[in-house]
């Protein structure tokens, strides 16, 4: 069944029933007399009943009308509530609100650059709240150029015609081994030693994948992987255990505590991945958002000198 009718209409009957005149209900809800008519007629049409008896001396409620005013008193009072709740909610939570930072990111730079990032935050007490999206690259680009984040931070530049990239760091792709692995006693190596090597190797169609596919392709080299993995932590886990060599950005040296493991550099080709900011292009940053920039890009001024 369709409403036809709001909760104007039946302030307006409340207000006539209350003052039992049509020109007093006018008065107090500061309406025209006709206006109030109008809306007392439009809920007798949607109801199919008379609801006042219309004399020269007075204005008296029908049957129908005694049985709408406690069901109208009802809907009205329970508007009103709702209005009050929400309004002192939104006073409530409009700081939180407008503090709120949503960053999409790649999971390797987490330990690398946001941890240090909401460290430094912390220290300066600035309060916010902090949404992340831990996404691969193009998932990244997709989640800014969308206006579901604030701002990205990922390895690789504009995926969207809408983002800008700001470059903070070149992160080198180096080659992790479990300590005592014969190749550990190197300080630098190329590709040709990990030929007998089982290689663990990103994901195809992860942003640091891409980058080593391309590397190789320009120098018409091939990386024979035994094995494929999503997620860095996963890649250095499996080389802890002995099963493998991993290739993996150089920042992920940081998440490496409580593990036993070598990095090395890799030469011939070096290869590396550009870490930076995305933002969507003409859209004005908050102040909380600016500030959170700043931090990231206060962090990332150390990180592109980790030495191996």
């Amino acid at each position: 069944m369709r409403i036809n009718y709001d909760f104007n209409d039946l302030e307006a009957f409340l207000a006539v029933i209350e003052t039992g005149s049509f020109h007093i209900a006018a008065e107090r809800l500061n309406l025209s007399q006709s206006a109030i008519t109008r809306r007392v007629q439009k809920l007798e049409g949607v109801l199919g009943s008379t609801l006042f008896e219309r004399t020269t001396r007075a204005v008296r409620p029908t049957l129908a009308a005694k049985r709408l005013q406690a069901r109208a008193e009802v809907m009205l009072e329970s508007a009103r509530e709702t209005t009050l709740v929400m309004r002192d909610e939104s006073v409530a939570y409009e700081h939180q609100r407008s503090a709120l930072v949503t960053i999409a990111l790649i999971p390797t730079v987490v330990t690398s650059l946001l941890s240090p990032t909401l460290r430094l935050l912390q220290e300066s007490g600035m309060s916010v709240r902090v949404r992340l999206l831990d996404y691969a690259a193009n998932e990244v680009a997709g989640a800014v150029s969308q206006g579901e984040a604030d701002f990205g931070i990922c390895s690789i530049g504009s995926l969207e015609p809408n983002t800008h990239f700001e470059p903070l760091f070149d992160d080198l792709i180096v080659l992790v081994l479990p300590d005592g692995h014969p190749l550990a006693g190197q300080d630098q190596l190329t590709w040709s030693d990990l030929k007998a090597e089982p290689l663990i190797l990103p994901a195809r169609g992860t942003g640091n994948r891409l980058l080593i596919d391309e590397a190789m392709a320009k120098s018409r080299l091939t990386a024979q992987w035994t094995y494929e993995v999503g997620r860095s932590t996963t890649a250095m886990e499996l080389v802890n255990e002995g099963i493998g060599v991993a290739l993996l950005p150089r920042s992920a040296m940081l998440s490496a505590q409580g593990r036993t493991l070598v990095f090395r550099q890799l030469l011939e080709p070096a290869v590396a991945r550009p870490v930076g900011l995305l933002t969507r292009t003409g859209v004005a940053d908050s102040t909380v958002v600016g500030a959170f920039k700043d931090a990231v890009r206060q962090i990332s001024g150390g990180l592109g000198a980790l030495s191996l």
